[in-house]
């Protein structure tokens, strides 16, 4: 079996690869599918109102992996559409933005004025079902009107616009809210893929594309390594405001090699290609850059220099802790840069020095921007790194440059060149309990008025999401979203799916537009996007050659 690095060496290097022409196709089931009701209630999910009709339809796409599509429920009448008001901020600031939640009395406010304006408005309170560390009453929104369809609703908007704020409509199968949690009737989709390692002989992995720096779509990603399966997998870098699009936002492992470092100490998903096992682990890291008896510590690995997506590290502003979604900032860095990056690495003021694959100094240059050389790396510094850098590196010298991936008992995490991790966060599931640690991973914000909460944790949303069984089995799931035909799923029903799957341990993943699974060289869900999106990296599991064992 051909690793994802090895097959992308070859290619770039213009030699073909051989493989077996059955694995180019859409994959045929070896069974027929199979159509059924939940056999028993043990095994249907905990979604949604407890009475609701679910239907799983099967596909063993090789032995031991299988494609299980999930519909439960069915369209609700009492979801509608509605215009939701975006609240001014209280702050002095005249720059503060609006948000969805505010204040009962802010909320009260608004709605006065916009009856004043021949609007009416009501006011309702959230309450998000609690989690781990967070969760309960959010705050207050306020919306206005009730209609069938979205496009009736357009009217209502402007007459809000003319009054004086900005709305949105929203479909009320979206809402997250604690009294609806267990009542809403749908409908709901869901794929999963179960690899079980006893009969599965391929290799489960993790793949990014040919650089960090550049997005590719999951299908694409899974046809370039001829995947039985996969779906899309960690945050990564979306607005070029942030960094280079497409790199990891938080740990990456790739064939064994350290390619970007944990945020804080969020979950990982640790795959092991040889055993086809896997695991979640907390992880943080260390490193340095070292010559002679001197070192530094390394700050980054393989991202743009003060720009830190998601935070979680030492010396940035304006919080050292994970936050979601948020580009946290340090001028003063020291990062390290491979080939598998990108074509040439970011530019700017500061020092980038070049080592070689012996391992020696090349060349040291007063600013930054340069081709990484095949086998080695460089390092850049910025700030007040800058002199301490270029005090430990001369041209001709050795630089060794080191940094280690630390599990949950703080040593090095082993690995080989069949592992991948990819990150993700937050928990859902440990040691079979439900376990969602939101405030932990950054999903709370601070000074926000918990409308990021709201949108991200506490609304239905795509969602991806991955774990194992207590048998030893592999589960990736998405759930569609953002649709009247997919609601989507909270992040505490994405954990009561994760159980109701008999997961024992699992983490969030990408989800939203991200969210996307392939099976048979197509994409077999619907993603909420208009097109499918393009991702940092995705899990995928790729078939044996020639139907052997990869595995010795």
């Amino acid at each position: 079996m051909l690793s994802p690095r090895t097959r992308r060496t070859l290619a770039s290097a213009g030699m073909a690869i051989a493989v077996s022409s059955a694995l180019l196709g859409p994959v045929a089931p070896t069974q027929a599918d199979a159509t059924t009701p939940a056999a028993t209630a043990s095994a249907r999910l905990n979604l949604g109102a407890p009475d609701l009709p679910e239907t799983r339809t099967e596909q063993v796409l090789a032995p031991g992996v299988t494609l299980t599509a999930i519909h439960r429920g069915a369209q609700d009448s009492s979801l509608f559409w509605t215009a939701e008001v975006a609240i001014p901020s209280d702050s002095p600031d005249p720059d503060a933005p609006s948000s969805a939640l505010s204040s009962q009395v802010d909320a009260h406010k608004v709605a006065a004025k916009l009856k004043a304006a021949g609007v009416d408005s009501r006011v309702e309170q959230v309450i998000s079902p609690q989690l781990a560390d967070a969760g309960g009453q959010l705050g207050y929104r306020v919306r206005a009107g009730h209609f069938t369809a979205k496009a009736d609703g357009a009217s209502l908007v402007a007459r809000i616009k003319a009054a004086g704020y900005a709305s949105s409509l929203v479909y009320t199968g979206w809402d997250g809210d604690s009294g609806s949690i267990g009542q809403t009737r749908g409908p709901w989709n869901l794929d999963v893929v179960t690899i079980d390692p006893r009969q599965y002989h391929g290799e489960l992995a993790a793949d990014f594309g040919p650089d960090l720096e550049t997005p590719e779509t999951t299908s694409r990603l899974a046809a370039a390594q001829h995947a039985l399966a996969g779906v899309n997998a960690g945050f990564f870098v979306f607005d070029p405001a942030a960094g280079a699009p497409g790199d990891p936002a938080g740990v990456g492992v790739y064939n064994g090699k350290t390619l970007r470092e944990p945020v804080g100490d969020r979950p990982g998903l640790i795959l092991n290609g040889e055993t086809n096992a896997s695991s979640i682990q907390r992880l943080t890291w260390r490193g340095d850059v070292s010559a002679a008896a001197a070192s530094i510590p390394l700050t980054g690995i393989n991202r743009d220099p003060g720009l830190v997506r998601n935070c979680g590290e030492k010396g940035e502003q304006p919080t050292e802790l994970p936050q979601q979604d948020v580009t946290c900032t340090n001028p003063n860095e020291v990062v390290a840069f491979t080939p598998d990056f990108g074509a040439t690495t970011p530019s700017g003021s500061g020092l980038e020095v070049t080592v070689d694959a012996r391992g020696t100094v090349t060349a040291v240059a007063s600013t930054r921007g340069t081709t990484v050389p095949a086998g080695g790396r460089t390092v850049q510094a910025t700030g007040t790194s800058i002199p301490r850098l270029r005090a430990l590196a001369h041209v001709g010298q050795k630089l060794h440059v080191s940094a280690d991936v630390l599990g949950e008992n703080g040593r090095p995490l082993h690995t080989t060149k069949d592992t991948s991790v990819v990150n993700g966060g937050p928990m859902l599931v440990k040691d079979g309990q439900e376990d969602v640690t939101a405030r932990q991973d950054g999903l709370v914000h601070q000074g926000d008025s918990n409308s990021f909460y709201y949108g991200w944790v506490h609304k239905r949303n795509p969602r991806t999401f991955a774990g194992t069984d207590a048998q030893g089995r592999t589960l990736l799931v998405t759930a569609d979203g953002r649709s009247t035909d997919s609601l989507g799923l909270s992040l505490k029903e994405e954990a009561d799916v994760a159980q109701s799957l008999r997961m024992v341990q699992a983490m969030n993943l990408d989800g939203g537009g991200s969210t996307t699974a392939v099976a048979g060289g197509s994409v077999v869900n619907t993603p909420s996007g208009t097109s499918e999106r393009p991702v940092g990296d995705a899990l995928l599991v790729l078939p044996g050659r020639d139907g052997q064992d990869r595995r010795p």
